[in-house]
């Protein structure tokens, strides 16, 4: 039954993106009956991230890994720091919002008997972009939605049960792909996987990346296509 929620919220030099994140999950946190924890991981952070977080009422780890993956796992684990009993584990990114209904859609998913909640983003702001790399993109997007889901994974919109987290061994030790490694293991496992497109997270469409191989990468490797054709 669930009973507790944590966000775990990984941040690398964030502190201009980060309040934004934050406002769109307190305003989240209405949509939902049990108590809520908002968990920022500050990794690696020559900024003011961690004081941020801080007064925003976040409780703020603070890891020098310069990793998303170690980071991630690093939120997960302080999040079950009393026990897996009852308690939903989401995550998204620092330069990502969720819409006010986030919270909810996640719990509505565990109450549903999900383990592990795999969702969609939308990006808010093509301006860093061509049109051509907007359009090229957005055509790939759609076309990975399926009658029963979808085949995106992001750690900016995924959720999963505590315990069924920790038995899979949690995110892996791993630069990039942490969120879809997870996934993987969790479909191997025979774990009730949901992929629901319904509740997308806006993200971010800038071009200097965090992390490698992440959301900014893909974007330059589709414009990259768009410029050779």
């Amino acid at each position: 039954m669930l009973s507790r929620l944590a966000v775990v919220v990984p941040a690398h030099d964030e502190e201009g993106l980060l309040p934004h994140c934050l406002a769109a999950l307190r305003a989240a946190t209405a949509g939902v009956a049990v108590p809520t924890e908002i968990v920022v991981v500050a990794d690696a952070c020559s900024d003011d991230t961690a004081r941020v977080a801080a007064a925003a009422g976040a409780e703020v780890v603070t890891v020098a890994a310069a990793s998303v993956g170690p980071a991630r796992a690093a939120g997960m684990a302080y999040a079950a720091r009393h026990g897996t009993a009852g308690l939903w584990l989401a995550t998204t990114d620092a330069d990502s919002r969720v819409a006010p209904g986030w919270l909810g859609w996640h719990a509505r998913h565990a109450a549903h008997g999900a383990q592990v909640l795999v969702g969609t983003v939308e990006v808010r702001d093509w301006a860093p972009w061509p049109v051509a790399v907007r359009d090229a993109y957005e055509r790939r997007y759609r076309a990975a939605f399926t009658a029963t889901g979808h085949r995106h994974v992001h750690g900016a919109n995924l959720g999963c049960a505590a315990d069924a987290y920790t038995g899979l061994g949690g995110f892996a030790a791993v630069r990039h792909d942490e969120d879809r490694d997870l996934v993987t293991r969790a479909v191997r496992a025979g774990l009730r996987v949901v992929r629901d497109g319904s509740c997308p997270v806006l993200t971010s469409a800038r071009r200097a990346a965090r992390a490698p191989a992440g959301f900014a990468a893909h974007l330059a490797a589709v414009a990259d296509e768009v410029s050779a054709r």
